[in-house]
């Protein structure tokens, strides 16, 4: 269903895959970015990247599994973390890569940005995932 790869000429990746293939025909989920909000909107862990990551992947697992999907057939993510250094990219990616996230592993994308849409919101992630044709979607 998912073929990943590593290119061997290229630098070893640390945790993602350079590139992913789905086969056509396969059904795929492009999901908007998880954001770290508890299910009544209040924002969960400020201040704290690793706590708002948590936050953001139990919010992916939700909405992968509304589709019939899971953190394992995730074929692409962005990981968006407010920083304007290195140290809270590398917390936010050690959280990420010890979660099923990094199952494949998927190709992957950490950017460090200015601000994000939440007041208090350090860490966003979207993803694209396969949908296993026995899933269907409600509501």
């Amino acid at each position: 269903m998912v073929e990943r790869s590593t290119v061997p000429t290229l630098f070893p990746p640390p945790g993602y895959a350079h590139t992913a293939v789905v086969e056509a025909g396969a059904r795929l989920a492009f999901l908007a970015g998880a954001v770290p909000l508890a299910a009544d909107g209040a924002l969960v862990g400020p201040g704290d990247h690793v706590a708002q990551t948590h936050q953001v992947l139990a919010n992916l697992v939700e909405a992968l599994g509304h589709v019939g999907s899971d953190l394992s057939l995730v074929v692409a993510s962005t990981v968006y973390v407010v920083a304007d250094g290195p140290g809270p990219l590398s917390e936010v990616w050690d959280v990420v890569n010890a979660s099923g996230l990094n199952t494949g592993p998927h190709t992957s994308t950490l950017l460090g940005v200015p601000t994000l849409g939440y007041t208090g919101q350090l860490v966003e992630i979207t993803v694209t995932a396969v949908v296993p044709e026995r899933a269907a979607v409600e509501g």
